[in-house]
């Protein structure tokens, strides 16, 4: 088959789709990736051939050019943004309050997506893929795949509020639909009308364990989660076996590749932990890292390193909640402390909390104080094995494959 991946361009987002790009690949399928130029070095950085599609625009010149000021554009980072959020609340939404939110969030879709419509669909035309594979946000891929006659398949970085959101849409039963209207015209452009699937896909790939995910009455696959950071190195003090306990503090890529930095007061987590016989390995940008000083002589700052790497020799992780770090700490058994506070980030973080394999920090959990309980209270440890056990026994991107044919096939 020709399967065609499809993306925004951010990190976060694109890197947990490689593995089974590289399943799909190593299977005998030819497969390509489509973004936006800019894109292009993350994606052959993987090992993936790239498709470079329209132009140009990140999110953070999306929001300037609504005129979102710095702090306002801050604020976009607190949960999950309407009506995402009903996720977290089912009731929260009038028809007309649901609908309204619903035009600003079809307003930004389109505006996010304008930029590769025409040149994915172009390219979708002309390679004539069989299945496209789309990363949530990206629904330029939709209109291509309708453009093209192609099979295609959502899936996710996380949980799926989108899904969710459109289904409490649905339920309403209202007379207008804003993300109809914007997708279904490209789609009278390209000769044929809007349905559903545009929104959801023909089916969707879920990296979340059952335990974690947040789904709609959708098709769902389950693919276990592989680790793939991007260009890696084990270090030389990551080779050797550690005389402390470690713990890892970890705040993933967007706080500071896409926002103004950590939420978190990094300073003042180490200061914390600076008298416990421990050993703190702190993954933390080189902009952030400026800002510190000299740190307490237990604490070891690194811009970046494997979490696949680190893990295994961790005995607690604090973290942001984001499903990067959270799946790597799990796929490890490592009990997590977590700090969730921007998109589905809190969502997770209450799902691990529930499952008794992670604390989260709040009024009456410090950090301190919840490193501590994490390495002190074996049932955390073997919570967190369960966890690991449940993601080991979800298929494999390998195991998928087959499954991604047969689908394919069924929805051509």
């Amino acid at each position: 088959m020709r399967i065609l991946f499809a993306t925004v361009p951010e990190k976060t987002i694109f890197l947990p789709m490689v593995p089974l790009a590289w399943a799909l690949r190593t299977a005998g399928h030819e497969v390509r990736v489509a973004s936006q130029p800019a894109f292009a070095d993350v994606i052959t950085q993987a090992g993936l051939t790239a498709v470079p599609v329209g132009r140009d625009v990140d999110t953070v010149r999306l929001f300037q050019w609504y005129g979102m000021t710095s702090d306002q554009f801050e604020e976009v980072r607190i949960g999950l943004p309407a009506p995402y959020d009903v996720a977290e609340d089912p009731d929260r939404y009038t028809w007309e309050t649901m609908l309204q939110a619903c035009r600003d969030m079809a307003e930004g879709d389109r505006a996010e997506s304008f930029p590769m419509v025409a040149g994915m669909a172009d390219f979708a035309r002309q390679w004539k893929p069989d299945l496209i594979v789309w990363s949530s946000f990206c629904y330029a891929a939709p209109i291509a795949a309708k453009a093209c006659g192609a099979a295609h398949a959502r899936m996710l970085f996380g949980a799926d509020v989108f899904g969710v959101a459109r289904e409490r849409f649905l339920e309403f039963k209202g007379d207008e639909d804003p993300v109809a209207d914007w997708m279904g015209a490209y789609g009278r452009k390209y000769g044929f009308e809007f349905t559903q699937d545009m929104v959801t896909g023909d089916f969707t790939v879920d990296l979340l364990p059952d335990s974690l995910s947040v789904r709609a009455d959708l098709d769902y696959l389950p693919i276990r989660h592989v680790p793939y950071g991007g260009a890696a190195t084990v270090p030389k003090w990551l080779q050797v076996p550690q005389e402390r306990p470690r713990v890892a503090l970890s705040f993933g890529l967007t706080a500071t590749g896409m926002f103004a930095g950590y939420t978190a007061d990094v300073r003042g987590i180490l200061d914390s932990l600076a008298d416990l016989d421990i050993e703190v390995v702190a993954t933390i940008a080189d902009s952030a890292r400026e800002k510190l000083g000299t740190v307490p002589d237990n604490a070891r700052l690194v811009s970046y390193v494997p979490l696949h790497a680190l893990m295994p020799t961790c005995s607690a992780v604090v973290n942001h909640g984001g499903v990067g770090t959270v799946l790597n700490s799990a796929l490890y058994a490592v009990p997590q402390l977590t700090m969730g506070y921007h998109f589905d980030e809190p969502i997770i973080a209450r799902g691990l909390a529930a499952q008794g394999c992670a604390l989260q920090v709040g009024p009456d959990v410090t950090v301190r104080d919840g490193v501590l309980r994490l390495l002190d209270e074996p049932a955390f440890a073997g919570r967190a094995a369960d966890l690991r056990d449940e993601i080991h026994a979800m298929p494999s991107p390998n195991d998928l494959v087959p499954r991604l044919e047969e689908l394919t096939a069924k929805h051509r």
